[in-house]
Order: C-alpha cells, then structure tokens, then sequence
C-alpha cells in the first residue's frame, strides 16, 4: 500500500503548528514522522505517528483538537502498515471527536469516514460510510473532492454484493467531474478506465473500447507503465475479439508483450479465451478427461500449430480442445525488444459439474 497523508491533508495544520514552537520531544518526533512520509517508509510512520500521538497527549491541553488530528495521523499510517483492525477502532474514535467538534457534516469529517469505510470488509456498514463521506463532498461545492469520494466508494464496492445502480452512477459522476481536467491527468485516467469496465460489463463494446481506447492513449502520452494500462490492453484485446476484430486486437497483444518481462522459463498468458464445447454424447455417459496442447504464439499472438501431445477420455474432447485454442489470443514474447515466435503448452480439463 502506498502510504500517504489523509485525503484533506489536515496533518498540514500540525506542521505548522509544530514548526513554530521549537524544539521538543513531540516536535522532534513529528518531524521524524514527516520524514518516514516524505521517503515512504511504512513502518517507521506508523511507529512516528503513535509516538508523535502519545506524546501530544502531553504537550497539547486535554482536550485539544490537535492531539485527535494526530490521532488520524496514526490510523492513517496503520492503514497502510495493513493492521486494519487497530487502524479501523482509531478512525472510529477519530470520527466521534470530529463530529462532536466539527459538526456532523463537517468536510472534515470526510477523512475518518473513509478510513473507517477503506479499513473494514465489504458491508452495509462499509457502504453507509461511503454514502456519508459522498453525502458531505456534496454539500461542499468541491466537486474534485466529491469525485474523489465517489471514486473510493466505486473501488471498494464494485466486486462486492452491495455494488448497485447508486454505486455506478457514482463513478458516472467522478467521470464527468473529471472532463474539467487535463486529458493526461491520473484522475480522469483512472475514472475512463472505470467507465470502460462497466460498459463491458453491461455489454456495450463499442463504448467501452473508445474509453480503454483514451485510457492507452494518455497512458502512452505519459510514458510510464501502470497496472490500468495492462488492464485496458488486456480488455481490449477481449473486447475486439468479442466484435470479430482481430487486427485491432492484434496491437494490443504485441503491447501487452513489450510491456512484459518475458524469461525463458515463463510460460505465456492468454488474453482472450473461447471455452472448448463439452461433447453432449460424453456428457450423458458421465465421461471426463483432458486434453494437453502444444502450439506456438506467433509474432502478433496468435495461435499456430496447436497438436495433442497427450489426452485422456476420448477424441472429441481433444476435437473440441483443438477448434477452442485455435481462436485465443496471446501477448506475444519480446526478446531484444522484438516479438518472436515461442511455443507453450496447455492443459484443458473437461469435468462434469455435480
């Protein structure tokens, strides 16, 4: 987890504060802290932030807001250490004090919600505290904040069962927030690779390939690798394959494969994938088996060349096997930065669901 300060940033407030009162056990440690942010070493900001928190205790008057903002300090640091559990009761407790001083609607609230939200498994609880969060980044009139909000809640829910309409007209939002923004800008990056998830989903290829489209393109503008632009070549590839368009496919096959670090001993991945048909006469007789093909992946990705090198349980499953990888698609393997030709093997099994 990359770690970071909370969403409003408000241990901004605390290095003011601590800057300008000299030097001291709590202003050193706190700097220490700041330090372990700034070189993004985990363990050491979360060790620094429960110091730097315990020790406010005594330098600040009981009570003080500031001792609380230092406090989401070290949830926050928890979070990304991965101790979720402690990190979750510290947001909670944050919360509590932040409504009580801020006001229940405070956007200041926002940062202990989602980290109360970002610290739990997928919930109605989790869900009402997103809802919260995105409730108050509306009535703040800061929309890239409220796109922010919504995009969390977005990541967090969507492979769950509390994912809905609300939850994906929430992404729609961030999206259309995020036009306003530099074409190249992470953000509105990252809400078009979204947007283009749940087209596919919904089956409307045609959209989802101009948004994972714009996802590559901004990615190449920028010239630096993330998992989203692995992801939309990846999808691309599934969904020009889907609409009978295998030239398209084809250069995000040989991208994906550029961007891999092929050795020797790796096998090959398939980006796109037909299932073989089960033998309806096999089916009704009960009969398994398995078939092992050896073939190579050409220059593009495609298959060529597919043989049964071994099998069991009987002929069709090894006709089926052989017409099923005929049409999948492969990243093709680089060497010396050019794609070459390289052979792989698969085992396809062929089992009758109880």
């Amino acid at each position: 987890m990359v770690l970071k300060l909370p969403l409003l940033a408000l241990s901004a407030v605390l290095l003011i504060n601590s800057a300008s009162l000299g030097a001291s056990p709590f202003s050193d440690s706190y700097a220490a802290y700041q330090h372990a942010i700034e070189v993004k070493d985990i363990q050491a900001a979360e060790q620094y932030a429960q110091q730097t928190y315990l020790l406010g205790q005594g330098y600040f008057e009981p009570g003080a807001i500031d001792i609380t903002h230092l406090q989401l300090n070290w949830a926050t640091s928890l979070q990304a250490k991965g101790d979720l559990e402690a990190a979750h009761q510290q947001f909670l407790q944050v919360l509590e004090t932040y409504r009580s001083y801020f006001g229940a609607d405070a956007i200041e609230v926002i940062d202990p919600l989602l980290g109360a939200a970002q610290t739990i498994s997928a919930s109605k609880e989790q869900k009402s505290l997103f809802k919260e969060a995105i409730s108050i980044a509306q009535t703040s009139d800061n929309l890239l904040l409220t796109a922010e909000v919504k995009l969390l809640a977005f990541k967090a829910l969507v492979s769950t069962e509390y994912y809905g309409r609300d939850i994906r007209s929430d992404v729609l939002d961030a999206y259309e927030i995020y036009q306003q923004l530099p074409n190249n800008d992470i953000r509105r990056i990252t809400a078009t690779y979204y947007v283009g998830v749940i087209k596919a989903s919904e089956k409307r290829y045609s959209d989802a390939i101009s948004h994972l489209e714009e996802v590559v393109k901004q990615f190449a503008v920028l010239d630096f690798s993330h998992p989203y632009k692995l992801s939309a070549h990846a999808r691309l590839v599934e969904l020009y394959e889907h609409e009978g368009e295998s030239e398209q496919a084809t250069a995000h096959c040989i991208a994906i494969g550029s961007m891999t670090p092929w050795d020797d001993q790796q096998e090959q991945t398939p980006l796109f994938r037909s299932s073989p048909q089960y033998p309806m006469s096999y089916i009704r007789a009960g009969r398994e088996g398995w078939s092992q093909i050896e073939f190579t992946v050409d220059e593009q990705g495609f298959v060529q060349d597919p043989v049964t090198v071994a099998s069991e349980g009987g002929p069709l499953f090894i006709k089926e096997s052989l017409k099923a990888i005929k049409q999948w698609r492969y990243a093709p393997k680089f060497v010396d930065g050019k794609p070459v030709a390289a052979q792989t093997t698969v085992r396809l099994l062929f089992e009758v669901q109880g």
